[in-house]
């Protein structure tokens, strides 16, 4: 008995994977900001300390930089990464939301990649190279170190491309 090949492989359309959200973890907001964080407590000390010139400058520089992280805070909480049965829907924005979609069979490759602060918090970046002309490489960040999204999205990448007949074709020496 022969094993199955492609072409007796049956993909039928009712194969329904369960929907995926994620959001970035709050510990890669201490990832990303860590320095910013310390920068503008150094400069609420230096602008709370009698007898320094223009003690109020470094105050409303500490003050700019509390807003701003505070601006990256709620970006970052309000990302999110939905994986669905066919695309990858990526949602941003503050004062204005973003929906950028890439459809599963045009993923190409992945990266996961984790910086020394990601390391520390249990918390990695996973990079999707895709043939998509608007978004060819899309940033999952914060995903918690032990979650398996790789394995999940290759195999719904495999389904679709099966499912539509797309064959990737390349010329490698």
């Amino acid at each position: 008995m022969r094993s199955p090949t492609r072409r007796n492989t049956i993909i039928t359309d009712d194969m329904n994977y369960k929907t995926i959200s994620l959001r970035p973890d709050w510990r890669q907001f201490i990832a990303d900001e860590l320095w910013t964080l310390l920068f503008a407590l150094a400069m609420y000390i230096i602008g709370g300390l009698d007898g320094i010139p223009f003690s109020s400058v470094f105050f409303c520089v500490g003050l700019a930089l509390t807003f701003l992280m505070y601006y990256r805070f709620v970006y970052l909480r309000g990302m999110r990464y939905t994986i669905t049965d066919e695309q990858l829907v990526y949602e941003h924005g503050v004062f204005s939301r973003s929906r950028d979609f890439v459809e599963l069979y045009r993923i190409v490759d992945y990266d996961e990649r984790r910086s020394f602060l990601q390391m520390i918090l249990g918390l990695k970046t996973i990079i999707i190279h895709s043939g998509d002309r608007t978004t060819p490489n899309l940033k999952i960040v914060g995903v918690r170190e032990r979650t398996e999204i790789v394995n999940t999205l290759r195999e719904r990448v495999a389904f679709n491309r099966l499912r539509m007949n797309i064959n990737e074709f390349a010329n490698y020496i």
